[in-house]
């Protein structure tokens, strides 16, 4: 199965609140739409995750951040523009996504992905996608497709076809959290 149909396949259980299992600029992750409540809920029970652990999205570009949060400070800007390896920033005011996403602290992860599928299923969605770990909660995070549990792969509505073969391991991205006030913690190096 070619990339362009599985980005359609992908898009359609996106817009019908489905979850799908699908490669990233990182690992592999459960995503579902990030306005879409009930599909964040299914992927906190899909993951036996509890609600108060925040789930990061994936956009496909940086300007569409500003959709998500009442202000992206200038340094987030500079912080993805000269990024070389995946970065997640989160950021205080989240807005625009389901209430179950934000973070009890009103903040939100996020990145801006650069890898072929899921920076071209982000752009054909026109929305943040959920992007987190296939994994139930606890359990260590999959380097590759095959290190999936089945018991994950049986609950989503979709599995992408695209880059199941690799054997490369895959890593998380790095987590960098950004007050408004400018302090800077990093979560995840």
């Amino acid at each position: 199965m070619n990339c362009d149909i599985d980005t359609k396949n992908a898009l359609e259980v996106l817009k019908n609140g489905g979850v799908i299992l699908y490669p990233t600029d990182t690992i592999w992750g459960l995503g579902c739409d990030a306005t879409n409540a009930e599909a964040v809920a299914r992927i906190y029970k899909i993951k036996k995750r509890e609600e108060s652990k925040a789930l990061i999205c994936l956009v496909d570009d940086a300007n569409r951040m500003q959709r998500y949060f009442r202000n992206v400070p200038d340094v987030a800007w500079d912080m993805v523009d000269y990024a070389t390896t995946p970065l997640t920033l989160i950021l205080d005011g989240a807005t625009g996504v389901a209430p179950n996403l934000i973070a009890e602290d009103g903040s939100l992860g996020i990145r801006v992905t650069h890898e072929e599928f899921s920076r071209q299923l982000c752009y054909r969605f026109q929305k943040a996608i959920v992007s987190t770990s296939a994994n139930i909660s606890g359990e260590p995070a999959p380097k590759r497709f095959s290190d999936i549990p089945d018991e994950i792969k049986e609950q989503v509505d979709y599995v992408v076809q695209f880059r199941r073969g690799e054997k490369a391991a895959q890593a998380p991205s790095k987590i960098i959290k950004l007050s408004l006030d400018g302090e800077v913690h990093i979560i995840r190096g």
